[in-house]
């Protein structure tokens, strides 16, 4: 059974910084990606960033490009959300996601792209 577990949220002061963490077990994404999507109170889930796992190649929205990174760790099945320089806008829930199969034409920042998802972490940024 595949199990995306996220961690590292919390409350954090505008422009300061936070680390998410997503473990996963119950198999390995070598041949996917994983990525971040966040959904606030009353709005859709949207994408925040994905990181395709063999070459490590990344995007981002634009609304959190430069301030935030994607990175993983191989050997832990473990991907991070790095974020920085936070906003009261970044407040939401982020959910960490995983698709096995990397597909060239498909749109990664829709979540019907992606077949498997954690639980969600709350972050919450105060101005």
């Amino acid at each position: 059974q595949v199990q995306l577990v996220e961690s590292g949220g919390g409350s954090v002061q505008a422009g300061g910084s936070a680390r998410l963490s997503c473990a996963a077990s119950g198999r390995t994404f070598s041949n996917g990606a994983m990525g971040w999507f966040r959904q606030a109170p009353g709005k859709e889930r949207e994408f925040v960033a994905r990181i395709r796992w063999n070459d490590g190649s990344t995007t981002y929205a634009d609304s959190v490009k430069d301030r935030f990174t994607i990175s993983r760790d191989n050997a832990e099945n473990t991907v991070f959300l790095q974020m920085n320089n936070l906003k009261p806008e970044d407040t939401a829930v982020y959910y960490c996601a995983a698709r096995s199969i990397w597909i060239s034409n498909i749109d990664m920042t829709s979540p019907t792209a992606w077949s498997y998802w954690g639980q969600g972490t709350q972050v919450t940024v105060s101005s």
